[in-house]
């Protein structure tokens, strides 16, 4: 199939950067056999980064595949904010960590770290371990699967948890709603029940004047903050314009 049917393929079935995708999808395909087929899975809704088998994230291919949450590039705000606290020689701690998408960046950027990342989905464990070769990545719910000397020793912990309030899910673009785990997507009630937990055991995890990062929503950026201050850590939000991002870091005392 030529390029410029494809895109029109693409458009035609509501894909708003038709060309962008057209190009990417052509570039891969290794013969016309396959592209068709992935053009079929395009169209049907499939999210682009499971039919090529990566994502781009902070200047990095990570690979994904299905049932494993993409990496958006709102998420890279995370890698920033991480970046800026960790140092050359800390402890960088990825909870939730899906692919594995802000470890790798932060690994990447700063191969002395010491990385440790966790995520409650084997799935998850498996491909996160695909992308960070070398590092610890363990299966466990929050802090459970992470390795107890670590504690009061981490100097920034990242934890993209699900923040879309479960009224909402329905409301998501329908290649999130329908093909990405509902588990990597729903906060609970208010988006935020996750963060509430990890929030409350940061503490004991962090070293003095150590980090917890999370994504947020603008709306929901007050609530998150009040969640890091009852936990007993500093809070501060960080809004990315250029990113459409918002995170929430809260920091230890100097104990």
């Amino acid at each position: 199939m030529t390029l410029s049917r494809t895109v029109a393929v693409l458009r035609s079935a509501g894909c708003v950067f038709a060309e962008d995708e057209a190009r990417l999808l052509t570039d891969e395909a290794p013969d016309e056999e396959t592209l068709s087929a992935w053009i079929t899975r395009r169209v049907d809704g499939e999210p682009l980064e499971y039919i090529v088998g990566w994502a781009e994230f902070h200047g990095l291919r990570i690979r994904v595949s299905r049932g494993i949450f993409v990496p958006r590039r709102r998420t890279e705000a995370m890698v920033d904010a991480a970046l800026d606290r960790v140092g050359d020689d800390g402890v960088l701690l990825d909870l939730c960590c899906g692919s594995g998408a802000v470890a790798a960046a932060v690994v990447h950027a700063r191969p002395s770290v010491t990385v440790f990342a966790s995520d409650i989905d084997p799935a998850a464990v498996e491909c996160a371990r695909r992308n960070l070769p070398g590092r610890t990545v363990s299966e466990g719910d929050g802090f459970s699967g992470v390795p107890g000397h670590l504690r009061g020793a981490v100097t920034v912990v990242t934890a993209n948890t699900p923040y879309v309030p479960t009224a909402a899910i329905d409301t998501m673009p329908p290649e999130a709603r329908d093909h990405e785990p509902r588990g990597t997507l729903d906060g609970g009630a208010d988006g935020l029940d996750i963060q509430r937990r990890l929030a409350a055991e940061a503490p004991g995890w962090l070293a003095p004047g150590g980090s917890l990062i999370v994504e947020t929503s603008v709306a929901q950026a007050d609530t998150a903050s009040a969640i890091m201050l009852a936990a007993g850590l500093t809070p501060r939000v960080r809004h990315d314009d250029e990113r459409d991002a918002t995170i929430v870091i809260g920091t230890a005392g100097q104990g």
